[in-house]
């Protein structure tokens, strides 16, 4: 017994609009323990959704279709449901009457073609939309199988499922389980890395363990079924716990938690502060700790150093540095460090400076190559080299800089350093 959501719309599939409808129906289905393998998005065509429901129908007993119950011609989800399986469509007097007072007391002149939404299959049960003019349906169209159909605007479609799916989803039966789940974090490992660590969880039925990569990060999501989730978190915790133990300092958090969040708490435990200087990334590094909620307990503030200019006569780099070296170097990063850190007087400091590209780069120093300078409490300094690669994108590797700096000053302070 299984659920499957089936989102309806050309412009799905065109890229026009994100699909977030999927997204948080799946996250509402764990939370009713209803298991859910398939997921399938399918344009404005009759033709083709018929043959979404014929695989559909077998394999699964729940069918959650979004979109495609407005009043033109090319909303038909209701109209292929009722023809799949051969029943007619009859138009229901109450939602006529619905649609009806919803346009009067808008102020808005009803068209004949809004009458499309009062058709349902013969015996479906209405599903009502209190915010909008196309109710869905609630239908057992053969044994042990379900329909509800719902439109695709988000907020129409989340009422709808709270005020009417939930209950009626419970009143059959489901919800009786939930299934939870804590996304663990981490970075500095890849995944094929992390994966053959923790190999041995791989093979658990409760808690499940399965990887993902994203971001330049690796995540391991651990689910539970259970009966809430407080029994659910009780077998979470052993098993993350074992698996952080294994990847160490590569584990850096888990569900909300970010980079910036994390090296945030450790700075304001420790009573420390912290100020960046940036080149190749532009305030995006500064931009990533104050996206943090009360990052002026720590963060001092930086100096955005383009210009070789700025990098002298703000930071106090060298110019015989930038001659020797070049700006994009490990000595220019370690003296942007050196040089925030005293300019803004804080314990910590971060320097950035890279070829970003998509132009700039050499044989010697290709596009994807960043240094990273970190000044510590104790007026020591370290440069550390990271070769991106060419063939990412100018913004990514812009992301993956600042991360790696926030990354490796998590390190650093774990440590104690």
């Amino acid at each position: 017994m299984s659920a499957e959501i089936i989102c309806v719309g050309t412009e799905l599939l065109l890229g026009d609009i994100l699909n977030s409808n999927a997204r948080w129906l799946a996250q509402e289905l764990a939370g009713l323990g209803i298991p859910h393998f398939y997921q399938t998005v399918v344009g404005d065509n009759i033709e083709r959704l018929q043959k979404v429901l014929a695989m559909a129908s077998q394999r699964s007993s729940i069918l959650i279709f979004t979109g495609g119950l407005g009043p033109t011609p090319d909303d038909l989800t209701t109209e292929a449901i009722a023809l799949y399986f051969q029943t007619p469509l009859k138009e229901r007097e109450e939602i006529v009457s619905d649609i009806k007072a919803k346009f009067a007391k808008r102020e808005r002149k009803m068209t004949a073609n809004n009458l499309k939404q009062a058709l349902l299959p013969e015996g479906a049960e209405i599903l009502p939309n209190p915010n909008g003019t196309a109710p869905g349906m609630i239908w057992q169209p053969q044994e042990n199988l379900t329909i509800l159909t719902f439109p695709g605007v988000p907020s129409e479609m989340r009422r709808m499922w709270e005020e009417t799916a939930i209950p009626y989803l419970k009143n059959q039966g489901w919800g009786r389980e939930i299934i939870f789940s804590q996304m663990l974090k981490f970075r500095g490992i890849g995944e094929s890395a992390l994966a053959e660590k923790v190999k041995a969880f791989f093979d658990l039925t409760n808690p499940t363990v399965a990887p993902y990569a994203s971001n330049g990060e690796v995540r391991l999501r651990v689910s539970a079924k259970a009966k809430d989730q407080i029994e659910a978190l009780a077998i979470i915790s052993p098993v993350a716990s074992q698996i952080k133990y294994l990847a160490g300092l590569d584990y850096f958090g888990c569900d909300e938690d970010t980079l910036a969040s994390v090296v945030g708490d450790l700075l304001r435990q420790a009573g420390q502060t912290l100020s960046v200087a940036e080149s190749c990334t532009g305030g995006g590094l500064g931009a990533m700790i104050t996206g943090s909620g009360g990052a002026s307990d720590y963060f001092m503030g930086g100096i955005m150093a383009y210009s070789n200019e700025v990098k002298i006569s703000q930071l106090g780099v060298a110019q015989e540095s930038i001659s020797e070296f070049g700006a994009v170097s490990k000595e220019v990063a370690c003296s942007m460090a050196l040089g925030i850190k005293e300019k803004l007087k804080t314990d910590w400091a971060l320097s950035i400076t890279g070829i970003a590209g998509p132009s700039g780069g050499s044989e010697e120093k290709p596009v994807g190559l960043v240094y990273i300078g970190i000044a510590m409490p104790n007026n020591a300094v370290e440069g550390v080299k990271f070769l991106f690669g060419e063939e990412k994108q100018r913004e990514f590797i812009r992301y993956l800089s600042s991360c790696s700096a926030l990354d490796l000053l998590r390190r650093k302070l774990l440590v104690g350093v």
